[in-house]
């Protein structure tokens, strides 16, 4: 007995190990050990019973030693079935004559991988050499996810290339972009459960163009009179790549020149008559130089010669000189024909010079415009034509109805061009313009709209194989060029190339915080956030956003969706939310369609200036909310602007058309504006994100003398082929105005805050019976949820059940929802129906009286 059991304890030779349940397939725990009379598992503290044991014994050939191996199976029924303080675990307990042993805890956790990501990566537009950061936090998991990064649906690999991190917190990090670096990236997780794929990012890196050098100066473009000389420079150094911003400024450069005019040459008087000749004839001779011609001036026209008979046909002459004077006349002739031809082919020459026309590149008419950047550096900005498209000479000149003009300071340089002449302007070009010329016709041939750029992913795609070939994207100025061989013989795939840009967020209302961080709350708090959106779930995706604490925004929940963390009621110019975190919360809204609508508020100061003859207005676009008011109020008020017209509502479309803003009708006898600042045109994106750099602009005036006190205009402000506000202005220059709005009530007399009952509409103690009768559902069915409904709260019910008093919560709602009304009526009213509605669909009994609510 010594020898077999070897006089020891059991020891183990294989002992349980962690297993995860996948699906629904139960697990093995297996236990082998040496030498043991018995082996038993214990699970949860408790002894699994024996049938469930499998167990077998043999000898081992080179102790002699018996070994005994014990398996029991664990369902996922179990593991779910065992609530305790930890995980599902087992162990083996081994006897011998000795004693017993234990094995180590095994633990058995059923695997999952839920398949939404806690966050995606969003795509982005980088410029060359700068970082991209992709941000991506797998599915929750277990065992937790392992993340791969997918570029193209290929592996990327940091350790092949070291400017590439994948080991940061699963993010993907690129410390210097390059132009290969473009293409969409999946973020993939995975476990022994299933691999999940993030919504794909796409990563566009863009260049953004510089100018060459300037050309030489051109010659002068006409041969008489007042001309023009040009120079050019193109956006080639380098060019715009993948969307990358246009240079700023004009391609071409102008200035007037003089040429002198050609003089054509005068007959001088003739010549007094020679002697008469022995052939009876005399002579006089006149020069072209009274005066000569000059620059190509034309020749006198008629003889420099005059000869005449002198005897009047009576001279008799001898045969000889008969012959003389034939040869003479001959050689006479032919000199005339000589110089007849040359005359005519002057003549001809020069009627062809007055037809031709130089071409001047129209961008000398772009100089009565303000020419603002319709599209600069970008930042995260995806709503602009491309701009690299190469300008086409053969396209003539127009412009995108409608746009500003200005008054001009040189009137001959912006003269429009004879009809045939065919030109096209880089200014043009970056504005997507495209036109052809035909005679006096014009025809507009628009492009793609760039709300459609925008919206819409261009996409082409074939098959190419080891001849390669070419993918064009139709009118964007975009082609990919597969070179032969570029593709191994015998193979072939589908390439496709696209046009998609960032979805880039805006900014509804300001960012709030509320706090302290530690805050703890039995019931959640009802903040109230003003925002200028035209709410409407088909044109707008509306979200609630957290700061983290590493400074991040994650998103909390879209208004439209159910949630149990927090609540969201939108009303027309407010959101009302119900929160129990504290923390920085912003209302960001995504634009689904062009559709959208942000409300913007336009307003104009004037203020005299330090020349007191000059006199400013200034014009302010930004959010239709009070807080953004407020703060051109502060401003304006520092640098003593007085509000000069009531603030107007202007309804802004996101389908990526300008806004114009322009000064009519000033009295020119009395004032005068400085040129090129009668009209200023703003680009989509400066005023679509408005929130980051608020929108105006200032039109500066001189009236002509100091007893000039009255001043009226008007200013238009409006978004090309959409909404327009006209803001009449009539002030006396010196003179304090009155005007009040209601943005512009500033009194140091307003409550910043209140504390206890008079804070509330609803007394308390009125309060504290709804809460009493609606919170426990009765056989009436007066609960808090017809409360609710009764109140036109009638989504994300969820919310209110898991709060300790679904009425409390409800009435917060109530309060914020009605702070300004400062009105009863509704509640009591609510109140009033549901006791109605019972009194007639339930009989009462005298002991169930129905609760009477006294306002």
């Amino acid at each position: 007995v010594s020898y077999v059991f070897g006089g020891t304890l059991p020891h183990f030779l294989q002992e349980p190990e962690d297993a995860y349940i996948i699906k629904n397939n139960p697990i093995k725990l297996r236990c082998r050990a040496t030498p043991a009379l018995q082996i038993f598992f214990k699970c949860n503290g408790e002894w699994v019973h024996q049938n469930q044991h499998t167990s077998q014994e043999y000898m081992d050939q080179n102790t002699g030693l018996k070994i005994r191996e014990v398996t029991i199976n664990v369902t996922r029924q179990q593991v779910e079935d065992f609530h305790g303080p930890e995980d599902y675990w087992c162990l083996c307990v081994a006897w011998s004559h000795l004693g017993t042993s234990k094995s180590r805890k095994a633990t058995v956790r059923i695997a999952y991988l839920r398949k939404n990501f806690e966050q995606d990566p969003q795509g982005k537009e980088v410029p060359i050499k700068g970082m991209i950061v992709l941000h991506c936090r797998p599915p929750e998991g277990v065992p937790m996810a392992e993340v791969e990064w997918l570029k193209n649906e290929e592996l990327v690999g940091s350790f092949e290339d070291d400017n590439i991190d994948t080991r940061a917190d699963h993010n993907l990090i690129i410390n210097e972009a390059r132009l290969s670096d473009s293409g969409n990236y999946t973020c993939l997780a995975s476990n022994v459960v299933a691999k999940r794929r993030s919504a794909t990012a796409t990563v566009v890196v863009f260049v953004n163009g510089g100018w060459s050098l300037w050309t030489e100066w051109s010659p002068c473009s006409v041969n008489c009179g007042r001309g023009v000389q040009k120079r050019s420079r193109t956006c080639t150094n380098p060019a715009p790549l993948n969307g990358g911003a246009f240079c700023e400024g004009m391609s071409v450069q102008k200035i007037t020149c003089s040429a002198l005019c050609p003089v054509d040459g005068v007959w001088e008087e003739w010549s007094e008559w020679t002697m008469c000749s022995a052939q009876c004839e005399r002579q006089r001779w006149r020069e072209c130089n009274s005066p000569p011609p000059r620059l190509r001036g034309k020749m006198c026209e008629g003889e420099g010669q005059s000869t005449e008979n002198c005897t009047g046909g009576l001279c008799t002459q001898s045969l000889e000189n008969s012959i003389d004077v034939a040869l003479y006349s001959g050689l006479a002739a032919g000199v005339i024909a000589v110089v007849v031809l040359i005359v005519a082919i002057t003549l001809y020459r020069k009627s062809q010079s007055e037809y031709g026309v130089d071409v001047i590149d129209s961008s000398a008419l772009a100089g009565g415009f303000q020419s603002f950047n319709f599209k600069t550096t970008r930042q995260g900005n995806p709503l602009l034509l491309n701009s690299s498209m190469q300008p086409d000479i053969t396209v003539g000149q127009t412009f995108s109805s409608p746009i500003c003009f200005q008054d001009s300071i040189d009137k001959e340089l912006f003269d429009p061009l004879p009809d045939k002449v065919k030109v096209q302007s880089s200014f043009m070009v970056s504005l997507g313009v495209y036109s052809t010329v035909e005679g006096k016709k014009t025809t507009m041939i628009a492009p793609n709209g760039i709300h459609t750029l925008r919206k819409t992913q261009f996409k082409t795609s074939a098959v190419f194989g080891h001849l390669g070939g070419r993918l064009v994207i139709p009118n964007a100025g975009v082609s990919l060029l597969v070179p032969h061989g570029a593709i191994a013989d015998d193979t072939s795939w589908e390439m496709y190339m696209l046009i998609n840009q960032e979805e880039c967020e805006i900014l509804l209302g300001p960012e709030i915080t509320y706090g302290p961080p530690g805050l703890n709350l039995s019931y959640p708090v009802a903040m109230t956030i003003a925002h200028c959106a035209e709410v409407s779930a088909e044109n707008w995706n509306i979200k609630l956003k957290r700061q983290t604490k590493d400074n991040k925004w994650e998103e909390i929940m879209s208004v439209d969706d159910e949630s149990t963390s927090c609540y969201c009621l939108m009303d027309s110019h407010s959101c009302h939310l119900l929160l129990d975190q504290p923390g920085c919360y912003a209302l960001v809204g995504e634009p689904i369609t062009d559709a959208a609508i942000k409300r913007l508020r336009i307003a104009v100061f004037g203020s005299v200036e330090a020349s007191s003859i000059d006199y400013s207005l200034r014009v302010h676009c930004v959010d239709d909310t009070p807080h953004a008011f407020q703060r051109v109020v502060t401003a304006e008020t520092s640098r003593g602007g007085q509000l000069l017209e009531e603030p107007k509502m202007l309804f802004f479309k996101g389908n990526c058309l300008s806004l114009q803003v322009s000064i009519q009708d000033i009295p020119q006898f009395l004032w005068s504006i400085k040129p090129f600042t009668t009209c200023q045109e703003f680009s989509f994106t400066q005023v679509w994100y408005s929130n980051q750099q608020p929108v105006h602009c200032a039109f500066s005036l001189q009236r002509h003398s100091t007893s000039t006190t009255q001043l009226s205009c008007k200013i238009s402000v409006r978004q090309v082929k959409g909404h327009e506000q006209i803001l009449q202005v009539y002030t006396t220059v010196g003179e304090v105005r009155l005007i009040m709005s209601l943005g512009l009530i500033t009194s140091r007399s307003v409550l910043t805050s209140q504390t206890g009952a008079k804070a509330f509409k609803i007394p308390l103690s009125i309060r504290q019976r709804i809460c009493t009768t609606f919170d426990t559902a009765n056989t009436k069915g007066k609960d808090w949820q017809l409360l609710a409904q009764k109140l036109h709260i009638q989504r994300n019910l969820s919310y209110f059940t898991k709060q300790k008093s679904p009425s409390a919560v409800i009435l917060s709602l109530w309060e914020a929802r009605h702070q300004d009304s400062g009105d009863l009526d509704s509640l009591a009213s609510a109140l009033e129906e549901i006791g109605k509605i019972h009194c007639k669909s339930l009989p009462q009994s005298p002991d169930d009286k129905e609760t009477d609510f006294t306002f």
